[in-house]
C-alpha cells in the first residue's frame, strides 16, 4: 500500500469533483449549491496553480483528499495571505489525512513566503473545527447567518494562522512553478504523509 502528497494536475479534476460534489447538494459544508463541472474543476484547478499550490493525496491510486490555497484578497498588500480549504473523500474521513494536508501544504506556503493563512468552516462542523484548532488555527470571528442552505441561515466561523514570524521588509512570494522539481518541495510534500493512517 503507497501513499503519497503530491502537486494536483488537471487530470485530478474528476476524482477530486467526486470528493467535492457532494458537499454542494444538501450540506451546508460548501455554500456552492450545484456542483461544478468536469471541465470547470479543471479551470479551477488550472487557476490555482498558477501561483499557487493545490495538493492531492493518494493512495494506491485514488485521490482520498485535497487541500489548495488561494488569495485571501487582491490587493496588494494582502498579497501574503492565503485562504485555505481541504475537503476529505466520505470513505477515508479521520484517517489523518487532512492533517497531512495541511501539514505539507503549509510547508509550502512558508517556502513561497507567505505569512497568513485564514479557513472558513461553516458552523457547526465538529471535524473541521478540530482540524484547524489541531493545525494551530485561532478562531478570530463568526460571520452570523451569513449564508442560506438547505433550508436555514448558517454561521461562518473564520480561522486565522500563522505560518511564519512577520518580516518589516517582505519579498514578494514565489510562484509555486518556481518550486517544481526543487529538493525544498519534494521534502515539504513528504513531511505530511507521516500523518496518515491509511490501511
Amino acid at each position: 500500500m503507497s501513499s503519497i502528497i503530491r502537486l494536483a494536475s488537471e487530470q485530478d479534476a474528476k476524482q477530486v469533483l467526486e470528493i467535492y460534489a457532494p458537499f454542494c447538494g444538501d450540506s451546508p459544508v460548501s455554500f456552492e449549491v450545484q456542483p461544478p463541472t468536469l471541465d470547470e474543476m479543471q479551470q479551477r484547478i488550472a487557476k490555482v496553480l498558477q501561483m499557487l499550490p493545490w495538493l492531492v493525496c493518494e493512495h494506491d491510486g485514488e485521490v482520498l483528499g485535497y487541500v489548495y490555497a488561494i488569495p485571501h484578497r487582491d490587493r496588494t498588500a494582502y498579497q501574503w495571505a492565503v485562504d485555505v480549504s481541504v475537503y476529505i473523500h466520505k470513505a477515508a474521513r479521520r484517517s489523518g489525512i487532512g492533517r497531512a494536508l495541511y501539514t505539507s501544504l503549509f510547508k509550502i506556503l512558508v517556502l513561497q513566503d507567505y505569512y497568513s493563512a485564514y479557513g472558513g468552516v461553516t458552523l457547526p462542523n465538529i471535524g473541521s473545527e478540530r482540524l484547524h484548532e489541531v493545525m494551530g488555527f485561532q478562531l478570530i470571528g463568526i460571520y452570523q447567518g451569513v449564508g442560506y442552505k438547505c433550508g436555514a441561515w448558517h454561521d461562518v466561523g473564520w480561522y486565522e494562522l500563522s505560518l511564519q514570524p512577520r518580516s518589516p521588509n517582505p519579498k514578494p512570494p514565489i510562484n509555486i512553478n518556481a518550486l517544481r522539481n526543487t529538493l525544498e518541495l519534494k521534502y515539504a510534500l513528504a513531511s505530511g504523509v507521516s500523518f496518515l493512517k491509511l490501511a
